[in-house]
């Protein structure tokens, strides 16, 4: 059996502490999540990549970073992306060229968003973002909002899978995000436990459509923090009715699962009971997914990242959770497998500089 490293987790600065260097090659740690506060400077963010790749060559080392409002890297050089939203509007913007000409030109600018995207972070040693996002915009999310291409599932699917053509010509895998859709709810799950009360039957030909038409494009996948309360009364990140029967069963997706932030609202209440971070972390392992986030934890001494993997540790000694191989090789398959970029170098290069103007 490979050994099976499930956990994501993050530090709290700007480079390596000796604790986060302990906690980073704990056997059970698969890569680590970065955000603003370990930003300074492209220099700065090439070295901490660097010195975690020291740590262990092979940590997943990942970051949100879809453009608009969710960009943790934006000065020294970084493309400013536009919002998802502002590739669904260019969709319908023919003019005077003939329909289907904004469409065509939309996914043009979402393969140039995505290859500069991930060349951008890729120079800097980064190896995974979790983008796109996938959820349709109903109007009433703020926490998707314009992070969404849009409205219809179809223009969704053609643009995401545009986006994730972009980060492979940049050597960069995918997550495709928030299953099976986050866009119907207000709730912010990040601060509470949102409930969606349609029926499977209608978020399957509605939000979740997505999952099965880019089933053989998607690299990963991360489920949304919502109950469905008619199909399951667990989050889609804790149940194995979403996870194994439907996302891997039903639309055939072959990919790493990861869950959301474990720290989440919408993650510590599950059954209708308050759980710790190691409860939630087996349950979400134990419904189907492979590897698991807990983030913005180390900021205090990192004192739960510590009682996380000491828990996980003793569950996995008294068989509360089992290692698993084939997590392991999802896991291993998202990490780049072309040499880091050159920052310089990437600046001039002609489909660079190319991407750069299909930017809207």
């Amino acid at each position: 059996m490979r050994q099976h490293a499930p956990l994501i987790i993050d530090i709290a600065g700007l480079s390596l502490t000796e604790a986060d260097r302990l906690q980073l090659s704990h056997p059970l740690v698969g890569g680590i999540i970065l955000f603003a506060r370990n930003w300074q400077s492209r220099e700065q963010l090439t070295s901490l990549c660097h010195h975690i790749k020291e740590v262990r060559a092979d940590l997943l080392i990942c970051v949100d970073h879809e453009g608009g409002r969710v960009q943790r890297f934006k000065t020294d050089g970084f493309t400013h992306l536009p919002p998802m939203r502002a590739l669904g509007e260019m969709w319908f913007q023919d003019g005077n060229l003939g329909e289907g000409h904004g469409a065509m030109r939309a996914t043009n600018a979402a393969s140039a968003c995505g290859y500069v995207l991930g060349a951008e972070l890729r120079a800097c040693g980064v190896d995974l973002s979790f983008t796109p996002v996938i959820d349709l915009d109903f109007g009433q999310s703020s926490v998707i909002g314009d992070r969404s291409f849009g409205r219809d599932p179809r223009v969704v699917t053609m643009l995401a899978k545009s986006l994730m053509h972009g980060l492979q010509l940049s050597g960069m895998a995918n997550c495709g995000k928030h299953f099976p859709g986050h866009g119907f709810v207000k709730a912010d799950s990040h601060l509470d436990i949102p409930v969606d009360n349609r029926s499977l039957k209608a978020i399957l030909a509605d939000d979740a459509a997505p999952y099965g038409w880019l089933s053989t494009t998607l690299a990963s996948v991360m489920p949304a923090h919502v109950v469905y309360a008619k199909v399951d009364s667990r989050p889609a990140g804790f149940s194995e009715t979403w996870l194994a029967d439907i996302l891997r069963g039903q639309l055939a997706f072959q990919g790493a699962i990861f869950s959301d932030d474990l720290s989440m609202a919408g993650a510590r209440l599950i059954d209708g009971e308050q759980v710790s971070y190691t409860q939630a972390a087996i349950a979400a392992l134990t419904a189907g997914c492979d590897m698991v986030l807990l983030c913005n934890q180390s900021v205090d001494g990192g004192a739960a990242v510590d009682e996380l993997l000491q828990g996980m540790t003793e569950a996995l000694l008294r068989g509360q959770w089992q290692v698993s191989g084939a997590s392991e090789l999802r896991r291993e398959a998202l990490l780049p497998q072309t040499p880091v970029p050159d920052w310089d170098d990437l600046m001039v290069q002609p489909a660079y500089m190319h991407a750069l103007d299909l930017i809207p």
